[in-house]
């Protein structure tokens, strides 16, 4: 009798754990795919500065697609980093600073009209650029279209 509660109460677990939907996860995406994401934003576009689109996810990571047309808010990640790559395009990047009109768009994030008193500088197709957690960035100005990858990276809990 006890081995049959003990099969039975294994059996449900399994069945259990079979039936939770796996978080998204989607560990490869080739030149293509992202090609198509970058195609699907730009039919997409209309007037908002930004439309991202997901590109890998392996939780608690995420690399997004950025499309970016015209300047949007600024920002800040309180726990966590942010690695971009450009895709393609040029634009002003400001890092550091204080937002201008901040605002709390979520638990750890912040939000802002602008940078006062960052450091500007160029970016463009090929470039890399790291932003620490709890720092302030922008794209103070775009030059046509800005195509990023932006990778997401908690740093919670971890030494600085």
């Amino acid at each position: 009798m006890r081995s049959i509660i003990i099969t039975s109460a294994i059996l449900f677990l399994a069945m259990t754990a079979s039936a939770q939907p796996a978080p998204p996860m989607n560990l490869f995406s080739t030149s293509s795919d992202v090609a198509k994401l970058i195609e699907q934003a730009k039919s997409e576009h209309t007037n908002q500065p930004l439309i991202a689109k997901p590109i890998l996810q392996l939780a608690p990571y995420r690399a997004s697609m950025e499309y970016r047309a015209s300047v949007g808010a600024a920002s800040v990640h309180e726990k966590e980093a942010e690695f971009f790559y450009v895709i393609d395009g040029s634009a002003t990047m400001m890092t550091g600073g204080k937002l201008v009109n901040e605002k709390r768009n979520d638990g750890e994030n912040l939000g802002g009209t602008a940078i006062e008193g960052g450091n500007s500088r160029s970016v463009a197709k090929g470039d890399f650029i790291v932003v620490p957690e709890n720092t302030p960035h922008w794209f103070s100005q775009i030059n046509g279209t800005l195509i990023l990858m932006s990778l997401h990276v908690p740093r919670t809990g971890m030494a600085h």
